[in-house]
């Protein structure tokens, strides 16, 4: 065969192609990975960021090395109260916490988690949060604050304790002058009750206890207790409170970094939310249960169920504490108005159409826990 001039430069700029191809020496760079630099508000050791890297394996996982998030734990880069401002500014690429954190910014934002939530469980509230309204009020919130970020709620908690004693808690006035550690709009009720109210963050709290800087406290559930110390300084757990019963946790990102994320990876991490999400139930189902016996079994402690007579003051105390934020903040009044609307027919729904689990579990088990 016989070639031109023309079609000789075509073979040979082919056949350096593929020679290239070959040798393993690719025509066009690949693209360059993109590295976010995270920070938790949680300690190593604790489940809650044992979460948050299960949501940074996940987008680094289906983004096929295209993105890599590391998370590093509370005080690494700044401390967990500094979070927010942390992302905000792009010291940080993102992060990973609670919005009763940032309650002291706007006391609206603890409304996502303390509280009865008009009777919604942390699965309900965050339906509320997707589809009641309640991320566009989110959002307002943190354009009023100028936080540069974007906000992605995940993970529903189940019902925090009333928390750590020296002893049982047998009604409301055992709460009186006790110094105790909560965050959030529930220091405004335990205030109301009469408690002397310190807000730590969780790496904080047990050497309180030790100390004696406080008389009780609470965190938030069997796993993250256990792990963070409360069993090697205090021995009661008063179980079940409306102070936090349907909290969720918040991943968050630099707004900046986020907006130049490719449209894929966007989409990748807020699929790996919702998949993270269920993930975390399923996990503390069978995490929180399993500390929850070990506790009892290999610990000494003994849980307790709070009366029923401390659990309607704390829904007293939240009426209070409520109409006096509504009054002075517009804001606070708009995200309870949007949760009570949605409630009223979500929880009625969920109310009139759940079976009592109670009744089946005693069934089953009752004599064998006699």
């Amino acid at each position: 065969m016989t070639l031109t001039g023309s079609n000789r430069r075509r073979f040979v700029a082919t056949g350096a192609s593929a020679g290239a191809a070959a040798l393993g020496f690719p025509m066009i760079a690949t693209a360059q990975r993109i590295n976010l630099r995270f920070q938790s508000t949680w300690p190593a050791k604790d489940i809650f960021h044992e979460y948050a890297n299960d949501f940074a394996h996940r987008v680094n996982e289906m983004a096929g090395g295209k993105v890599r998030i590391d998370v590093l734990p509370s005080g690494a880069v700044v401390k967990a109260f500094d979070l927010l401002d942390a992302v905000s500014r792009g010291l940080l690429d993102g992060g990973h916490g609670v919005l009763s954190y940032w309650y002291g910014k706007n006391s609206a934002m603890a409304l996502w988690g303390s509280g009865p939530a008009f009777g919604m469980d942390a699965n309900m509230l965050l339906a509320w949060h997707k589809y009641g309204g309640g991320r566009e009020l989110l959002e307002e919130i943190y354009r009023g604050l100028n936080m540069d970020v974007v906000s992605f709620l995940y993970g529903p908690m189940p019902t925090q304790p009333l928390g750590w004693f020296k002893r049982p808690v047998a009604r409301p006035d055992d709460l009186k002058g006790l110094k105790y550690r909560t965050a959030g709009l529930s220091i405004d009720v335990f205030s109301r009750m009469g408690a002397v109210v310190n807000a730590l963050p969780g790496a904080e709290i047990v050497p309180a206890l030790d100390r004696g800087l406080l008389d009780a406290a609470e965190f938030s559930n069997a796993s993250s207790d256990r792990i963070l110390g409360f069993p090697d300084v205090a021995k009661v757990c008063m179980l079940q409170s409306f102070h936090q019963s349907s909290e969720q946790l918040e991943i968050l990102f630099n707004r900046r970094r986020h907006d130049a994320l490719p449209r894929e990876v966007k989409a990748i991490i807020e699929h790996a939310v919702e998949a993270a999400s269920a993930d975390m139930s399923w996990k503390a189902i069978d995490r929180y249960s399993k500390d929850y016996v070990e506790m009892q079994q290999k610990q000494g402690v003994k849980f307790y169920k709070t009366p029923d007579a401390v659990l309607r003051a704390q829904l007293r105390a939240w009426d209070e504490v409520c109409a006096a934020k509504s009054a002075e903040n517009p804001l606070f009044r708009r995200v309870l108005d949007s949760q009570r609307t949605f409630a009223l027919r979500a929880a009625r729904w969920q109310n009139d159409t759940s079976v009592d689990l109670k009744m089946a579990f005693n069934h089953f088990f009752a004599q064998r826990r006699t």
